[in-house]
């Protein structure tokens, strides 16, 4: 990865997203000894501006920034790491240092919540309960989710159609997690369909 990190005196912006939520936690600065560092330790490291040094976030609070992936701008002056936060991202104890006021991409967050159920069970959670009774009951919950909603839309309330919506969204990704898919691949999947399908004109 060839970083310029003469561009701007030395130092390089770099945003970190949420590799889960892709939500953006915070921006900050690296110099070449702070990305080195970060990609030897996979926990992020700043150049603070204000310490004048090094800064391992997390070194204080214990809120470190594990590293999922790192990606350069095209003009290679810029970072985007994608990190796995250990809590809450800034020093106000609010998951991002943005006041966006609410996760925009809790979907992908319950994407991660399901999977964590699977892996490590919680006594008394619904989604050990449901997956411990077989591929074929969570497809069914799929099947009577769809229907509600259906009846939702045409007979009831926003609020019945915002209520049966979220538990089919919710019963789907159950059942994308038995059948080891995650929502990458239905977004690759939409993806690819919107390639061969849109106009040339891009209209």
């Amino acid at each position: 990865m060839q970083i310029d990190f003469n561009k701007a005196g030395g130092l390089v912006p770099t945003v970190i997203q949420d590799a889960q939520t892709l939500e953006v936690l915070m921006v900050g600065y690296m110099n070449a000894e702070a990305y080195d560092q970060t990609v030897k330790e996979h926990k992020v490291t700043f150049f603070s501006r204000t310490k004048n040094r090094l800064w391992t976030k997390g070194e204080t609070s214990g809120n470190f920034l594990h590293v999922q992936s790192i990606d350069i701008d095209c003009d290679n002056d810029s970072l985007l790491i994608k990190v796995k936060p250990d809590g809450p991202t800034c020093h106000t104890g609010s998951r991002s240092c943005f006041n966006t006021g609410y996760n925009q991409n809790f979907i992908l967050k319950l994407e991660h919540i399901i999977a964590d159920r699977f892996d490590n069970p919680v006594e008394g959670s619904y989604v050990n309960k449901l997956h411990g009774k077989g591929l074929n009951k969570v497809a069914q919950k799929v099947g009577e989710e769809a229907v509600e909603t259906v009846i939702a839309a045409l007979a009831e309330t926003d609020t019945d159609l915002i209520n049966e919506s979220s538990d089919l969204v919710f019963h789907l990704l159950m059942l994308l997690r038995e059948k080891g898919l995650t929502l990458e691949t239905i977004a690759k999947n939409l993806e690819a369909r919107h390639a061969v399908k849109a106009p040339k004109s891009g209209h």
